[in-house]
């Protein structure tokens, strides 16, 4: 029962970490209705960029964090106005293959900047672990968390009071009309893939303290995408869920494996079994917009 509760106490950790990334990928796909493939790598890119500033320039981890986050925020404007900015009006699986090219692209540049190795952090806190309720809890998982629970009170406050998160909304909801309120929808898609940029890298940065930084950590952003397909592809909240959901049933997979079944890959696959399951059930998620037309 233990390692029960520990797998369980993890799940919802690294859940809230799944929510994050998930609502970068709801992010972009409201401001434009694009399905990011190259999210994965927003989190390699901003794992290899602390880990730089950390090991090459020695900074410490309080101010190399910030400056990735802001590095993130910029690369993502000039990703979005040089390379996608052409493409609007261009038919959608066109944007798609892009940011699949992206993803390709990324992964070859990091692998020959840093090379295929995975490459550990430098020791960011005294003491690896803290005890919560008897329970040993990486000390990293719980500021992961808490940057996950501040990120998400603040795309809450951002997309309900500021006046570029309403921007975003309209955006969504209709770019025509959006334009003819004033609002520049080219601005909102840069800010969108910006932001997706930035808080990426949290979650990048946080699996590489923990695991060490390599390619493998691209993967990340796919394992996400059953999250994002269960929550609601233009869901925020839907996002958080599905993340919630994935991240306890990875973790709940994984103790039946080890303790029963024996199969060796529960963890990795568990996931998308569910996409599989909720796409023949509810192909619009939990909280998904039903998208009706008329023929």
């Amino acid at each position: 029962m233990t390692l029960f509760f520990q797998l369980l106490v993890n799940g919802l950790i690294v859940g809230a970490l799944y929510g994050v990334v998930a609502m970068s990928f709801v992010l972009i796909y409201k401001a434009s209705r694009i399905v990011n493939f190259a999210q994965g790598e927003f989190l390699l890119i901003g794992a290899w960029t602390c880990w730089w500033l950390l090991t090459s320039w020695q900074l410490p981890f309080w101010i190399g964090f910030p400056i990735t986050l802001a590095f993130m925020l910029v690369f993502g404007i000039v990703l979005q106005v040089v390379v996608l900015r052409p493409m609007i009006g261009e038919p959608i699986i066109s944007v798609i293959m892009v940011t699949i090219g992206l993803s390709i692209f990324f992964q070859a540049l990091m692998k020959w900047m840093f090379g295929v190795f995975a490459k550990p952090f430098p020791t960011i806190f005294a003491s690896p672990t803290v005890n919560i309720l008897g329970l040993d809890v990486q000390t990293v998982y719980v500021m992961s968390l808490v940057i996950s629970l501040l990120i998400m009170a603040g795309f809450g406050w951002f997309f309900k009071y500021s006046r570029m998160g309403l921007a975003m909304r309209a955006t969504a909801f209709d770019q025509q009309v959006a334009q003819s309120l004033g609002i520049s929808v080219r601005h909102m898609f840069a800010m969108s893939w910006a932001i997706s940029a930035m808080v990426s890298a949290v979650a990048g940065v946080t699996v590489g303290v923990v695991n060490g930084v390599s390619s493998a950590l691209s993967f990340f952003g796919i394992k996400v995408f059953p999250a994002v397909i269960l929550g609601g592809l233009d869901s925020v909240a839907g996002a958080v869920l599905g993340g919630l959901i994935v991240g306890v049933l990875e973790n709940l997979a994984h103790y039946l494996d080890s303790q029963w079944l024996n199969w060796g890959n529960m963890y990795e696959i568990a996931p998308f079994y569910v996409l599989i399951v909720i796409l023949m059930i509810k192909p619009y998620g939990l909280f998904g917009t039903k998208d009706i037309e008329r023929v």
